[in-house]
């Protein structure tokens, strides 16, 4: 997985937490995620990298490194 695309995330995240700073292992419950924030990563994230997340996933994941992840994997099944 590009360590570029693990940034990008973390740099969405912030985008979406108030531009608080967001590590690549930082827990999106913990920075003050929500539900309503998760749904708006999520349909960006399908809408920007063509991946759909489902929001258990999402949750489960926790992480922008975990995240990336899926991302990775899902483009790798298209």
């Amino acid at each position: 997985m590009p360590v570029s695309l693990v940034h990008e995330i973390s740099a969405l995240w912030s985008e979406y937490l108030d531009g608080c700073e967001v590590g690549v292992d930082d827990d999106f419950f913990a920075l003050g995620g929500n539900s309503l924030i998760g749904i708006k990563i999520i349909d960006r994230v399908s809408r920007d990298y063509g991946v759909g997340l489902s929001v258990r996933d999402f949750y489960l994941a926790q992480t922008p490194a975990r995240v990336a992840e899926l991302i990775a994997q899902g483009r790798a099944r298209t």
